[in-house]
C-alpha cells in the first residue's frame, strides 16, 4: 500500500511529499503508547498503573499525541523516501500536519535531493605535475632547522637580532584596568608576535628599556596603543655541531646520514602529497567548471555553519572564547561562502560520477579505514564505530571513500588505467 499522496517540484533541488499513515496504524500506535503511559502514571487516589485509560488519555492526552508523531513520522518518512527512491540530502523539514482522533495522520515532508548532472565531458582535465624530486639544499635547510630545535637556549650579552629569544616584561600605558607588567617571552622575527614589539627589541641588549605604540580597528573606529618593555635577557641557541650525536639526539639516529635520508625521504612524501593534493584541486575546480549547477540550500547553509563551528572550535583550543572574541559573524559567513559552495559543488559531482561508474567501497577497505581512524584517536576499532554509528557517520564515512574512489578514476589512477566517458546514452535510456 502506497504512503504516497503526492509528490511536488518545490525547486531545481527541493521536492515536497505528502505523506499518509492509515488511520488503524495512527490508532495502534495511540493504545500503545497510552498503555506505556498508564504503567508509569501517578494521579491521586490511584496506584501506580492503575489509572484507568480513558483518565491517561485525559491528563496525558497532548504528550501522547507528541509521542506518537515522534514515533510515526520518521518511520513513514523513511518509508516514503524508499516508495519514490528518494535520496534526500538531509531530514526532511515537516509541516502541514493533520492528526485527529479516527482519521488518518497526514503530513508534508520537504527535502532537497541531488541535482542533475550531465557529466558529459570528464577527459581531458589540464592537470599540474610540480616536481617531486628532493634536492640536496632541501635536506640540508630541514636538518638546519631540526637542528635549531634541539638546541638549548643561552643567555648572552650582545643585542637581540633576528632569531634570539628575548625574556622582558610589557606594560600597556594608561591602561584600564591594568595588571602592571607581564612577563613575556618570544623570538625575535617570529611572525606571530606584533611587527612593531620586534622592531622595539632588535638592537637592544639585558637591562635595556623601550617603547612603542601600535594601531588597531575596533568597530570602524582607529584606536592607539602605548606599551614600554624593559628587557630582563636575551638568549641565543648553543648550536650542537653536525655530527652522528646530533642525529642520535632528533630521532635516535645511529649515523647523521641516516637522519640525512630519513629527511629526504620525509620530504620527497610531502611533495608527493602536496602534488597529489595539486591535481585533485585543479581537476576538481575544471570539474565544476564544467558542471554548473543550483546548490541545495539547506545543505550549503549547514556547511557554512560547519565551517563557522569549526572556526570557533579552534579558537577554544588555542584559550580564545569565541563569544568573548570580536567576530563579525555575518561577514566571516560570507567570506567561508565561495569555499562552501566549492566544498558542496565537488561533493555533489564526485556522488554523481561514482554513481555513473557504479562505484562501490569493498568492505575490505571501509574496515581498513576505519582501524586506520581508531589508531590514530587512540580507539579501538569496535568503540569507534559504536560512536559512528550512533550519530550517522558511518554511512558518510563510506559516502567519502566513495567519493576518493571517483576522484581516483578521473585522475586515471585507480589501476584501471585513464578514464573514459561511459555511453551516457545508454545509461539515461535504462
Amino acid at each position: 500500500m502506497s504512503v504516497v499522496l503526492s509528490v511536488e517540484e518545490t525547486g531545481p533541488c527541493e521536492k515536497k511529499l505528502e505523506v499518509e499513515v492509515p488511520a488503524a496504524t495512527v490508532e495502534a500506535e495511540t493504545v500503545r503508547i497510552a498503555v506505556e503511559f498508564r504503567k508509569q502514571a501517578k494521579l491521586p487516589g490511584f496506584r501506580k498503573g492503575k489509572v484507568p485509560m480513558e483518565m491517561v488519555r485525559k491528563r496525558f492526552g497532548e504528550d501522547i499525541d507528541q509521542e506518537v508523531l515522534d514515533r510515526l513520522l520518521p518511520r513513514y518518512w523513511r518509508q516514503a523516501e524508499a516508495e519514490v527512491k528518494l535520496e534526500a540530502l538531509l531530514p526532511p523539514t515537516v509541516d502541514d500536519v493533520s492528526h485527529e482522533a479516527g482519521k488518518a495522520l497526514v503530513f508534508k515532508a520537504t527535502v532537497e535531493v541531488r541535482p542533475e548532472f550531465g557529466l558529459d565531458n570528464l577527459e581531458g582535465f589540464d592537470l599540474p605535475s610540480p616536481p617531486t624530486a628532493v634536492t640536496d639544499e632541501e635536506v640540508e635547510r630541514m636538518l638546519e632547522d631540526l637542528r635549531r630545535s634541539v638546541a638549548p637556549w643561552v643567555e648572552t650579552e650582545r643585542s637581540a637580532a633576528h632569531g634570539d629569544l628575548v625574556e622582558a616584561t610589557l606594560l600597556e600605558v594608561e591602561a584600564d584596568g591594568s595588571d602592571g607588567p607581564q612577563p613575556v617571552t618570544f623570538e625575535v622575527g617570529d611572525p606571530n608576535v606584533w611587527e612593531e614589539l620586534t622592531l622595539e627589541v632588535t638592537g637592544k641588549k639585558g637591562g635595556q628599556s623601550g617603547a612603542f605604540s601600535r594601531s588597531h580597528e575596533h568597530e570602524g573606529e582607529t584606536h592607539i596603543q602605548e606599551f614600554q618593555i624593559d628587557l630582563t635577557a636575551v638568549k641565543e641557541r648553543d648550536l650542537l655541531p653536525l655530527d652522528d650525536e646530533l642525529a642520535a639526539k632528533i630521532g635516535k639516529f645511529s649515523t647523521l646520514d641516516k637522519l640525512r635520508a630519513d629527511i629526504s625521504k620525509r620530504i620527497g612524501s610531502g611533495k608527493a602529497l602536496e602534488a597529489r593534493r595539486m591535481r585533485e584541486q585543479a581537476l576538481l575546480d575544471q570539474l565544476r567548471e564544467r558542471n554548473p549547477t543550483t546548490l541545495p540550500k539547506r545543505v550549503l547553509d549547514n556547511e557554512i555553519r560547519q565551517m563557522l563551528t569549526d572556526y570557533a572550535d579552534g579558537l577554544g583550543a588555542r584559550g580564545v572564547d569565541p563569544s568573548q572574541a570580536d567576530i563579525d559573524w555575518q561577514q566571516l559567513s560570507d567570506q567561508v561562502r565561495p569555499q562552501a559552495e566549492a566544498r558542496v559543488h565537488a561533493r555533489l559531482l564526485l556522488d554523481a560520477v561514482a554513481e555513473l561508474f557504479a562505484l562501490e567501497v569493498s568492505e575490505e577497505v571501509f574496515e581498513a579505514t576505519l582501524a586506520r581512524l581508531a589508531r590514530s584517536q587512540g580507539k579501538s576499532a569496535a568503540q569507534l564505530r559504536r560512536a559512528f554509528d550512533s550519530d550517522g557517520r558511518l554511512a558518510e564515512l563510506r559516502a567519502q571513500l566513495r567519493r576518493e574512489g571517483a576522484l581516483k578514476r578521473l585522475l586515471g589512477d585507480d589501476n584501471n588505467g585513464p578514464v573514459e566517458s561511459p555511453d551516457l546514452t545508454a545509461v539515461e535510456e535504462e
